[in-house]
């Protein structure tokens, strides 16, 4: 599989493998730290080089609930990724039994935004392509960054593992 470094008990491709999602995960944690901010300089400043609000929102929950959820995601998918960078932590213990879960959870959750974007365009053609579908893009990062993590829980994983 791959060469073993002696100085840390890890397999050289698990290793590679670990950091390379951890920078992905930095990545869509960026982006998805991008959208909040952008959301909120349109919202509590009105910037104009920016979508307007019911871009931005679909209001299936009221911005004074759905902003605090927002930071509150962040602070948990920071906390992931700063685990998974180290390769320890509570949320870099390898667990087969939390991939196969994230791995099913991330997928319905990307295929159902797809679902989401089909339905939208169907029953909104004047939206096309891009208007009004910001939250469903942000969804699918957030969907992607579950698969990865999943992804992290699988391979890392001893077979014995759960």
């Amino acid at each position: 599989m791959g060469e073993i470094n002696a100085s840390i008990g890890m397999n050289v491709s698990q290793l590679d493998f670990r950091w390379r999602c951890a920078i992905w995960m930095w990545l869509l944690l960026g982006l998805f730290v991008l959208r909040v901010v952008g959301q909120m300089l349109v919202a509590f400043f009105g910037v104009s080089f920016l979508p307007p609000m019911g871009e931005w929102y679909s209001g299936l929950m009221s911005y004074p609930i759905l902003l605090p959820v927002q930071w509150v995601i962040i602070a948990l998918l920071t906390a992931i990724c700063i685990d998974v960078s180290r390769g320890r932590g509570v949320f870099a213990r390898p667990s087969r039994r939390a991939g196969v879960l994230l791995a099913w959870f991330s997928v319905i959750y990307f295929a159902s935004m797809i679902a989401r974007y089909v339905i939208t365009m169907t029953a909104h053609p004047e939206r096309r392509w891009l208007h009004g579908t910001i939250p469903i893009w942000f969804h699918m990062v957030l969907a992607s960054y579950l698969f990865l993590f999943s992804r992290y829980h699988l391979l890392m994983a001893k077979p014995r593992d759960k």
